[in-house]
Parts: C-alpha cells; sequence; structure tokens
C-alpha cells in the first residue's frame, strides 16, 4: 500500500509540474545558443544539400532544428524560425520521427515555407500539428532539390553528414512556439 502512494504522490507532481516546464521561455543565452547552432546548420544544409541554398532565398521563411536537437529514433530540441535572414521566434517540437542507418546519429531538420499564406498559418498556430498539415512534403533521400518544382507550399528536408536523410514520419509531431 505504501509502495501504490508512493507511485500515486510521484505521478501527480510529475503532472502537476511537466506542463510549467514544457511551456518555459528561453533565457538570453539559451536564444543565442540556439542562434549559434542554427547557422552552422544552414551552412552544413546548403554543403550537403545541393539546391538547398535556392530554397532557403526563395522561402517566406526557414524553421531550422539544429542536429544537437535529435535522439535515436526521435527529435526533441529548439530551434528558430528565420524570416529576411533574422532569427524572430524560436520552437521546440517533439514526437518526429525518422529511420536512418544506425550509424548516421545526426540529423537536423529545415521546414521552408515556400508561401506567405504557409508562414502566416505556422505562425498563427499554437502548437502546430505538421503530421496533420497537408501542405507539408517531406523531401526524401536522393531526391534532386530544385525550389521550382515543388508542388506543396512546405518542404520538410531531414539532412546529416550523408545529404539528405529519412524517411520521416510526422503522425503525432508537434512544434510549439516558445518565449
Amino acid at each position: 500500500m505504501r509502495r501504490l502512494l508512493q507511485t500515486a504522490f510521484a505521478l501527480a507532481c510529475l503532472l502537476w509540474f511537466a506542463p510549467p516546464a514544457l511551456a518555459r521561455s528561453y533565457d538570453s543565452n539559451t536564444k543565442a545558443q540556439i542562434n549559434t547552432k542554427v547557422d552552422g546548420t544552414l551552412d552544413a544544409f546548403y554543403a550537403k544539400v545541393p539546391g538547398s541554398q535556392d530554397v532557403v532565398s526563395r522561402a517566406a521563411g526557414v524553421l531550422i532544428f539544429p542536429a544537437a536537437g535529435f535522439m535515436f529514433g526521435g527529435q526533441h530540441g529548439g530551434g528558430a524560425l528565420r524570416v529576411g535572414g533574422k532569427n524572430i521566434g524560436y520552437y521546440r517540437t517533439d514526437r518526429m520521427t525518422y529511420a536512418v542507418r544506425p550509424a548516421a546519429a545526426k540529423h537536423a531538420v529545415v521546414i521552408a515555407f515556400m508561401t506567405q499564406d504557409a508562414l502566416q498559418r505556422f505562425q498563427s498556430s499554437k502548437d502546430w500539428d505538421v503530421g496533420a498539415d497537408a501542405s507539408v512534403a517531406v523531401v526524401p533521400p536522393g531526391s534532386k532539390v530544385d525550389a521550382s518544382q515543388f508542388d506543396k507550399p512546405v518542404q520538410l528536408f531531414a539532412f546529416g553528414d550523408e545529404g539528405l536523410a529519412g524517411p520521416v514520419k510526422l503522425q503525432g509531431a508537434k512544434v510549439s512556439k516558445v518565449g
């Protein structure tokens, strides 16, 4: 009985304290770290994925989640929304999964909003359900990246040392703004 009460108390504490912890704001040091990682991620994206610089230059906005936020089989971490070359907001994601070779552990995600309408819909959402948004297309490994050929207004790129990675599973993946 005592063990049951301890377990119930621990669960109640977890449920009470978890929501505020998830909704926390990033302090200026964390934002500076994210900014540095985002810059490095974009440099790597340009180097590893031919055609990606053209995609970013044509996009209304780009959401970047650096590789450091990824864990095996899924992704949890912080990133930034960049519009006009400047980071204008900070976001976190969870439940985004991908299947890649086990040796290729580090992966980053770049989400390009190719239209102003797609960017505005994302910015106005509280918790963007990536998997439920029919306007999102995942660019598969081995694809030729050509921004003029995209048929959906949101393009998601998962990449690592070898270039584009995947497949990426978006069902249940959420992106939330962090203050």
